[in-house]
């Protein structure tokens, strides 16, 4: 069970590192966009550039248009791992936060090996062949005056669905420490563990709130 938590541990390192270091691609990302939108306003800017694109064949608006959504996707593709691992990911399951703490682990491991990990393998070996097709024509922009290599765009998929599978494997091995250890290895695991929300107690408490509520206007109701 300690192997499983340091497994646990370095993958989890690996997705949280990536995703970091994704996150910084925000800031150029910004840039790209305010520079793209104030040259196509300005007629100065708009002007200029439309001339460089007649004569140097290279459309600065496509580019920067294209750079944006290579950057987007990095940015998108490369944090779903972390994403994940700290809880900030959507959930549309308020039965699930009804749950016991130890019956949500057990429906969230179940979930993950039987639904993640199939999901996760298909589309790393559907992403790595779209990457490999767009290596092999040598895939550029649809635009004539676009950015080339598509390939490395196309990459982030791949790279994404393994990191987010780094993250799902870590949390499938918590969850089974979580389970089924000592209960050292219980408290270690559950102490790494963040994807089980404080909603349950909230939802407890608020319940046990109530009938104190209710029990008190019953009460005064008799008297």
């Amino acid at each position: 069970m300690d192997g499983m938590l340091s497994a646990a541990r370095a993958l989890d390192r690996i997705t949280r590192v990536v995703g970091k270091a994704a996150g910084w691609l925000i800031l150029p990302l910004i840039a790209i966009i305010m520079f793209d939108v104030v040259t196509r306003k300005i007629d100065v800017t708009r002007l200029y550039f439309s001339e460089w694109t007649a004569t140097s064949g290279i459309s600065v608006s496509t580019v920067m248009q294209d750079m944006q959504w290579h950057l987007h996707a990095f940015l998108l593709m490369l944090t779903f791992g972390i994403g994940y691992l700290a809880n900030t990911h959507v959930r549309v399951d308020i039965f699930r936060e009804m749950l016991s703490r130890r019956s949500q682990a057990k429906l969230e491991l179940f979930l993950l090996i039987v639904f993640a990990m199939p999901f996760l393998i298909a589309m790393m070996m559907y992403s790595w062949e779209l990457f490999t097709v767009s290596w092999l024509q040598n895939e550029g922009s649809e635009s004539m005056t676009g950015m080339g290599a598509r390939y490395i765009v196309k990459s982030s998929m791949f790279i994404g669905f393994v990191i987010m599978t780094f993250a799902a494997v870590a949390t499938i091995l918590r969850l089974i420490v979580d389970l089924y250890g000592s209960t050292r290895q219980q408290a270690a695991a559950l102490a790494e563990l963040e994807i089980f929300s404080s909603a349950a107690d909230e939802l407890e408490s608020a319940r046990l709130e109530a009938e104190r509520a209710l029990a008190e206007e019953k009460r005064k109701a008799r008297h």
